[in-house]
């Protein structure tokens, strides 16, 4: 069963502002699916027929609730077979229904009823999982706004729909308001907050001459934008094509078990009809001829194989997921091991995802303490809502240093701000302040270039302060390195054979300082959405098996496109959470190689299992053609491997597994 993304604004409902009411919302998706619902009603009349049998009702009573159970969740999985016979194909959906039909026939109809409950719910998890990407992927759209201010040739605004804008279009982008289009500043200066687009942990100055993005907020400042691409082809619509394509590529990706399906359905089929009909072309009674073809059907049946690769793969499942890595499929969690190269997006993902002043540097000539020169950048910024005012709040409060009053605040985009603290005229921003200064302050300010170039140089982003007209400090603001990072990426170089990748639309320089810090040596910089994807692309074409980990809007088409995507939980985009095949939900770096070691054992344990169902199997088989299998034997040899490789597999529930995972 294979699902893939089509979307497109007109298939988006705008949500309500109740978080009831969005929750009302996501239940009503999940229950209008109609395998969901099939599947859970099949559920419960399995569990009621379970019970009555139990409790010594009468068999007529749970005989009828098992039936029930064969119809609701049955008929779906027998459409979709008869449907793929149409197309000449066998699959083990109709192999299943005829055993489980051939079981009831044979009075084993709750071991029938319990196989139609797990295809019914394996189809509804899969379309579950389709709708809500695709419910992702079309919020994405809602990036970009729906109308934007257009400037004619005469000045006067107008209103329009940002799908009517054509290149060549002026708009008009107020502060607070999110861009309409991709295209070139050709009046204004502003900061851009581009994370959605770009991962950049801080807003960037945008003045004439430089680009921005569709779905991008605006800061303080207002710009008039020329459109130069077209609605269609601009960076976020480019994000949901890639995801859409990369999604419907990926859902083509099956189970080792799935692969073999069609030739070992034909097989059973084949041998079935072989083993009733040349007896009786021979003249052999048919009620015992019958028998035993029935008696294969079962014993041959793949039950004991289904249960031999699930188990394991869903023990596994459940316990990365009570350790915080939400593993979605057990397609995904065999990948993880499977994986040899593994890709780290930078901001929100290898680090924080929030700037932190990480060095104060007082310029030695205007003689001012660290503390003074904290406390009074502290104040300057704490009327302001910018990322970098909160850095260097969250500085003082953590030194435990006084954060006077300030007066008269104003803010310059992609300069800094200015305010009287303590009767001094204060001011906090970029380095380009230092070009205002007049040459009486000739000695602070070449100090205060040295300390800029320094920071500059090691990665981090510089900011200088000024008091009455005099540089007294540098400081210094990074993005923190997330704790167990280091460990994460040392132990996945074990594990892999290779160093991991850095893919980051950050800055060469930032990119590098935060590679140097973890251990990466190849670093990928400065990248959009798309050229991520390429990357990506181009590791893959080399013959490696990607697991790319990110957490943004930016990564979501990356993830996609990878053999296998996860995503940051805790400060996730939506998009990323939704296109990723596993979420590490307490953003735990030191979780993704245990993972990875738990895909390793339990493909071991379903090998094991494999091999011990295969050779039930066919002892069984050989027992049934060669001389004559009692059909209570042959189910007890059957339904006896089924609980052994069953029970194998919850031996990966064990904490003790996962403490020994990562272990190389």
């Amino acid at each position: 069963m294979t699902s893939t993304l089509s979307v497109t604004r007109d298939d988006v409902t705008p949500a309500g502002p109740s978080p009831t009411r969005n929750r009302r919302s996501r239940l009503w998706s999940v229950l209008s699916l109609s395998e969901v619902r099939w599947a859970a009603l099949a559920t419960a009349l399995f569990a009621a027929g379970a019970v009555s049998q139990l409790l010594g009702a009468p068999a007529p009573v749970w005989w009828t609730l098992y039936l029930a159970c064969y119809v609701t969740g049955g008929w779906e999985p027998a459409l979709s077979g008869l449907q793929a016979l149409k197309g000449r194909t066998l699959d083990v959906d109709i192999l299943m229904i005829v055993a489980a039909l051939l079981a009831a026939s044979i009075g084993q109809v709750f071991d029938g009823a319990l196989l139609i409950v797990i295809f019914a719910t394996s189809g509804a998890l899969e379309a579950f999982v389709t709708r809500r990407t695709a419910d992702s992927v079309r919020a994405l759209l809602d990036l970009a706004p729906e109308r934007a201010t257009r400037l004619t040739e005469s000045g006067e605004e107008e209103v329009v729909d940002t799908a009517d804008l054509e290149v060549g279009d002026v708009v008009l982008v107020r502060p607070g308001e999110r861009v309409g289009a991709d295209g070139e500043v050709v009046e204004g200066l502003s900061e851009v907050d581009q994370a959605s687009i770009t991962g950049e942990p801080l807003p960037v100055a945008r003045t004439v001459g430089d680009e921005v993005f569709a779905g991008t907020l605006n800061g303080t400042g207002s710009l008039r934008v020329s459109v130069n691409r077209a609605a269609a082809d601009s960076v976020v619509a480019r994000i949901v094509t890639l995801v859409e394509e990369a999604s419907e590529t990926k859902a083509r990706t099956q189970l080792f078990i799935e692969k073999v399906e069609q030739r070992y359905s034909v097989g059973v089929v084949v041998a079935t009809l072989a083993l009733f009909g040349i007896p009786l072309a021979l003249g052999a009674a048919f009620e015992p001829t019958l028998l035993r073809a029935m008696t294969f059907m079962i014993v041959a049946s793949p039950c004991a194989v289904v249960l031999a690769t699930m188990p394991p793969l869903l023990s596994t499942i459940a316990n990365a997921g009570r350790h915080g890595v939400l593993v979605k499929s057990a397609v995904a969690l065999e990948k993880f091991g499977t994986t040899d190269l593994v890709a780290f997006d930078k901001t929100g993902t290898l680090t924080q995802g929030t700037p932190r002043v990480s060095e104060i540097e007082p310029v030695p000539a205007a003689g001012m303490s660290l503390e003074r020169v904290t406390s009074y950048a502290a104040a300057a910024e704490r009327p302001s809502e910018h990322p970098l005012a909160r850095a260097l709040v969250a500085a003082a409060h953590e030194r435990d240093l006084p954060v006077p009053h300030s007066e008269d605040f104003t803010s310059t985009p992609g300069r800094g701000v200015t305010a009287t603290v303590e009767g001094a005229r204060v001011r906090v921003g970029s380095p380009a302040l230092l070009d205002e200064l007049d040459d009486t302050s000739a000695e602070h300010v070449a100090q205060a270039r040295a300390l800029v170039s320094d920071l500059e140089e090691a990665g981090r982003t510089a900011v200088v302060v000024i008091v009455d007209a005099l540089p007294v400090g540098v400081l210094a603001l990074a993005d923190q390195l997330r704790p167990g990072a280091r460990e994460a990426v040392a132990k996945l170089t074990a594990m892999t054979g290779r160093s991991p990748v850095l893919l980051t639309g950050d800055n060469e320089r930032a990119a590098r300082r935060l590679a140097e810090e973890v251990g990466i040596s190849d670093v990928r910089a400065a990248l959009l959405p798309d050229g991520k994807v390429t990357e990506v692309r181009r590791l893959q074409e080399q013959g490696h098996r990607v697991l790319f980990v990110g957490d943004g809007v930016n990564d979501a088409p990356a993830m996609a496109a990878a053999e296998l995507g996860v995503a940051m939980g805790r400060h996730g985009s939506d998009l990323a959470l939704e296109t990723a095949d596993a979420v590490i939900v307490r953003d735990e770096l030191a979780t993704l190689p245990k993972v990875i070691g738990m895909s390793w054992r339990a493909h071991r344990v379903v090998k094991a299992n494999l091999a011990f169902a295969a050779t039930v199997i066919t002892v069984l088989v050989i027992w049934d053609i060669a001389w004559f299998l009692p059909l209570p034997l042959g189910v007890a040899g059957h339904e006896g491997s089924t609980m052994v490789v069953g029970l194998n597999g919850l031996r990966l529930l064990a904490r003790s597994a996962w403490a020994k995972a990562d272990r190389t």
